[in-house]
């Protein structure tokens, strides 16, 4: 409303106003003493992004609600089927398989007989039959059909609200002139900057790159960041917002590490993703992740590559004729100091209770 009327609107971090001191506590009072503190610049504005990411903002959260609610759907389904000593989530990978879905079915529809539900399975699950069998011979009834076909309908219908969301998300943000690409011949547009020869690629483009995003999750990550990087000075500023950094606790000399920062959880979501889905390829990212895993365990290597892809995209978004170019599985390995090398696998063998004697090879 305020910014339909032509207003500057700040929302600022109430801790900042609080510190300070000020005035006895009254509306009146609190409103002259803000607006007192802002014309001094004591207080900063938070990060608002503009109405058309706010948009995409609220349907990009819409569509990860209703997935967890979809996979909330099918974790009562398998409730459902254990009580009923249905033990097909132990040969089945998951119950959003094809095979079984149809067995569901078919026992939504009446069918007992544990033959003929394990004859229902489809490719690689055909080979599991006599273990099938063994999971499908259990006390199914009428009312657990009943229970049953109730979740298949939630979860069916949450399926076409998402398809119908992720539509919606793609319009969006082909919509905007910012996530545009640009041809060679300098055209923009929103199929522009598609071709091979393009001299800028959508900002979604850009963004699936990088390993472990896709577009999908690109989209919901301009959702939460938007597409001006000028708001956020640097990478580390950007970074420190999503509350993927440490923050500084310091006492004298004894300096303890410190917790990562509240932030956006929803873009903190996103990248988790991205970094899981990263973490299973031979890329530079894959390696940081393998690396920083063995020494000090998955959930901070998870944090790390997060941290990692944030500052990438950080980069690409500021620059828009940027490109993700990936430094290589390997890119540790051939940077690390041989003669250090050398010395750390003599330390290992030395604490085994050995001496070791060095020669260059030939």
């Amino acid at each position: 409303m305020l910014e339909a009327a032509g207003l500057a609107v700040q929302l600022v971090n109430a801790a900042q106003a609080k510190n300070l001191p000020g005035r006895p506590k009254t509306d009146k009072l609190d409103a002259i003493w803000l607006a007192r503190l802002t014309e001094m610049g004591l207080l900063r504005p938070s990060f608002v992004p503009p109405a058309a990411i706010r948009a995409l903002r609220d349907y990009t959260r819409a569509r990860t609600r209703l997935a967890q609610e979809r996979t909330r759907c099918f974790q009562r389904l398998e409730k459902l089927l254990e009580s009923a000593l249905v033990k097909l989530s132990a040969v089945a990978s998951k119950l959003t398989t094809e095979s079984a879905k149809d067995m569901i079915k078919a026992m939504i529809a009446g069918e007992r007989d544990p033959h003929k539900l394990a004859a229902l399975a489809r490719t690689r699950m055909k080979a599991k039959h006599d273990e099938l069998v063994e999971a499908l011979a259990g006390m199914f009834d009428d009312h657990h059909g009943e229970l049953a076909q109730i979740l298949l309908d939630q979860a069916a219908f949450c399926d076409t609200r998402i398809t119908q969301l992720t539509a919606r998300i793609t319009a969006a943000v082909a919509a905007m002139p910012a996530a545009w690409g640009v041809d060679a011949d300098g055209t923009s547009g929103p199929d522009a900057g598609t071709g091979p020869d393009a001299a800028v690629l959508p900002a979604v483009a850009r963004l699936a790159e990088i390993p472990g995003v896709s577009p999908d999750l690109a989209r919901s990550i301009i959702a939460e960041t938007g597409l001006d990087m000028s708001r956020f000075p640097t990478a580390a500023h950007l970074v420190s917002w999503a509350g993927l950094c440490p923050r500084a606790r310091q006492s004298g000399p004894r300096t303890r590490s410190g917790k990562k920062g509240q932030g956006d959880s929803w873009l903190r979501n996103s990248l988790g993703q991205a970094a899981t889905g990263a973490s299973r390829t031979t890329t530079f990212l894959g390696e940081r992740y393998g690396r920083i895993a063995r020494r000090r365990g998955k959930a901070k290597a998870q944090v790390a590559v997060a941290r990692s892809i944030l500052v990438i995209i950080w980069n690409l978004l500021a620059d828009p004729a940027a490109r993700y170019t990936d430094l290589g599985y390997g890119y540790y390995q051939a940077r690390t100091d041989t003669d250090r090398k050398i010395r750390n696998h003599i330390r290992q063998i030395q604490a085994l209770g050995f001496e070791v004697t060095i020669t260059k090879a030939a």
